[in-house]
């Protein structure tokens, strides 16, 4: 079992079953945070903490959607962070009561180290809701930079798409499509849990009016956030449709070349077909130097020069 285990006073305990349960009895546990899933820490959250049966059995799987649960006094929920632009998002359990608040994940999770420094900086802690607060809003603001991040790589896909257009590219823009779907997957569920909890349709323990602001506030960032998707997700098909108009440009300028190039094949191979009959006529009357470059060359250099002038006047070149 792995993990961190925060007390109310800002500290930090050994991470030992007797030590937890220890703190939880006498009070003293603000915010344990649980790395692992394994079966040590589903015991744990089973025989020490008394967590819901469901609450546990949902644990054991990750790869579930973003959701919110009441089990008696208890609220288990299911958030999500971001570590880094085309990564997997990191998944959150959060098993919240009046005297416990238990967080268990399986991958690494930037924005709880930050949080951590917060909370031992603060004098006396804070209490178990106001923490909760904070592990959810870390979870949710982690995704502004990286949103940012995501702007300027559109923006430097779209310079390279500009100046020369290659498969890498594409298969970039499609890989940042996939990532920015998933996150509109995460970010609207999680939105509707907040209006839930504002709403009173969910019975968040020990909340009351003092504590709504701070969850106005995180379910204002999330539709924030769900805005910048949606925008984002307008950029990145504008970039795809870029992308297909530049190749398709490309690929009409190659066209066009091939059939300047065989339009003014297409006289001279005539022409030489023509004279390359031997005609009696021609072998009698045609025989001196002046005459054969004067009409066998000449009349191939003005049936190209001809033809010039035709696609300079039709603006075909």
């Amino acid at each position: 079992m792995k993990g961190h285990l925060t007390l109310t006073d800002g500290t930090e305990a050994d991470l030992k079953p007797a030590e937890i349960e220890e703190a939880l009895h006498a009070g003293r546990l603000a915010w344990l945070d649980l790395h692992d899933s394994s079966e040590e820490s589903l015991a744990l959250l089973r025989d020490v903490f008394g967590v819901h049966p469901l609450a546990v059995e949902d644990a054991l799987e990750f790869g579930q959607r973003p959701k919110i649960e009441e089990y008696d006094d208890a609220v288990s929920m299911v958030f999500f962070g971001a570590n880094s632009v085309g990564q997997p998002m990191t998944e959150v359990h959060v098993f919240y009561a009046k005297n416990y608040l238990v967080t268990m994940r399986r991958d690494h999770c930037a924005a709880f180290e930050g949080m951590r420094q917060a909370l031992a900086r603060r004098h006396g802690g804070a209490e178990r809701l106001v923490i909760l607060h904070h592990v959810l809003d870390s979870l949710v603001d982690s995704l502004f930079p990286m949103l940012s991040a995501f702007d300027d790589r559109i923006d430097a896909l779209q310079e390279q798409i500009f100046s020369n257009p290659t498969n890498e590219q594409l298969a970039s823009l499609f890989a940042l499509k996939r990532w920015l779907v998933d996150v509109r997957k995460v970010v609207t569920p999680e939105r509707d849990m907040l209006n839930a909890v504002l709403s009173q349709r969910v019975d968040l323990p020990g909340m009351s009016r003092e504590h709504e602001p701070y969850f106005r506030d995180l379910y204002d960032h999330l539709i924030r956030i769900s805005d910048l998707v949606d925008s984002y997700r307008d950029l990145l098909s504008n970039s795809m449709d870029a992308y297909m108009s530049m190749v398709s440009n490309r690929q009409n300028d190659i066209m066009k070349q091939l059939t300047i190039i065989a339009t003014v094949f297409l006289p001279l191979s005539f022409l030489t077909g023509f004279f390359g009959q031997n005609f009696g006529w021609l072998v009698n009357r045609i025989g001196s130097t002046v005459t054969f470059f004067g009409v066998g060359l000449g009349t191939e250099v003005l049936a190209v020069v001809l033809l010039l002038v035709m696609f300079k006047r039709h603006r075909w070149m």
